[in-house]
C-alpha cells in the first residue's frame, strides 16, 4: 500500500502509514506520541495504538516499541498471531535497527559498545543482560561558541546507530556510556547542553530518529525494509526540526 499523506501531528491527524497489508500495518510515529497507555503517564493524551486502532477501524496489537521522545518506525501486527511472529523476529534479534542520533561532541568514525544493561528501575542486585550497538560517526559540526564556557567551541556529531540487542534505553544508555550523550535527552544527557541547544536551534526535544527497519514478514518470511524517508513527511514537525539542523553551515561529512 502506497504511503498516506499526515497534514500534521496534531491528535486529530491521521498517523502517517508506510506500509500495510492484511497482517501488518508500519507507521511513522511522531515525537511526543506513547505507543500505548501507561499508568505512569496518566496525563497523556497521544497513544499510537489507540489512534491507529480508531483510523483503521480495527484492533491493532503492539510488536515493540519506541520511547515517547524517539520519532520514526514502528511496526504493529493486524492480528495476534503476526504481532506474535514479529515480536518473536525482535526477541531473537533477528531485525536490523537502524537510528540516527544528534550527540555531544565528536565520535569517532566508528565505535562498537558492548556494554551490558540492567532496567533503569531495577534493584541493585539485579543481572545485566547484554546489549550491544555499533556507532558510525556521519557528519560532524563545530559550533563557535562554548555550551559551558569551557572551550572555544561546542563540537557535534551526527551518528548512525545500529542495535543488535534491544534493551530499553539501550542507544541513549551507550551513549551516554561513551562519552556522546543524545542532545535533549533529559534522563541521560547533559542538562547545560540541552538547554544550550534547544535556545540556539529554537527546538527543545530528543534527538533520536528510528530511520529503518528491516523484518522478515510475518506470514511470507521474505525480508522486508522500512524507512521514514523525510521527503515524504514535509508537514511533520520534527522532521521540519531536523531539516533545519542539517541545513546548518559547517557540517563535514565522513567520506
Amino acid at each position: 500500500m502506497p504511503d498516506t499523506a499526515l497534514p500534521d501531528s496534531s491528535p486529530c491527524a491521521p498517523l502517517h502509514i508506510l506500509w500495510q497489508d492484511e497482517h501488518m500495518v508500519v507507521v511513522y510515529k511522531p515525537a511526543g506520541w506513547l505507543v500505548h497507555r501507561t499508568g505512569l503517564d496518566a496525563h497523556e493524551t497521544r497513544f499510537v495504538m489507540q489512534a491507529l486502532r480508531d483510523q483503521l477501524g480495527r484492533h491493532v496489537w503492539p510488536v515493540h516499541r519506541l520511547d515517547k521522545g524517539t520519532c520514526g518506525v514502528l511496526v504493529t501486527g493486524l492480528h495476534k498471531e503476526a504481532a506474535q511472529a514479529l515480536a518473536a523476529s525482535f526477541a531473537a534479534h533477528e531485525t536490523r535497527k537502524e537510528y540516527l542520533a544528534l550527540v555531544r561532541g565528536w565520535l569517532p568514525d566508528e565505535v562498537e559498545v558492548d556494554h551490558a544493561l540492567k532496567p533503569d528501575d531495577a534493584p541493585e542486585d539485579a543481572p545485566v543482560q547484554e546489549a550491544r550497538t555499533t556507532l558510525r560517526c556521519l557528519s560532524r559540526l563545530s559550533w563557535p561558541e562554548s555550551y559551558d564556557g569551557r572551550h572555544a567551541e561546542t563540537r557535534i556529531s551526527l551518528v548512525q546507530a545500529l542495535p543488535t540487542t534491544g534493551r530499553r534505553h539501550q542507544i541513549r544508555r551507550h551513549l551516554k556510556h561513551v562519552a556522546h550523550p543524545i542532545i535533549g535527552d533529559a534522563t541521560h544527557g547533559k542538562g547545560p547542553l540541552n538547554r544550550w541547544w534547544a535556545e540556539r536551534l529554537g527546538q527543545q526535544r530528543l534527538w533520536l530518529h528510528a530511520r529503518a527497519l528491516e523484518i522478515a514478514h510475518p506470514v511470507s518470511q521474505q525480508a522486508m525494509r522500512f524507512e521514514a524517508d523525510w521527503a515524504a513527511l514535509p508537514h511533520v514537525p520534527e522532521v521540519q526540526d531536523w531539516e533545519k539542523l542539517l541545513a546548518l553551515p559547517g557540517w563535514q561529512e565522513l567520506a
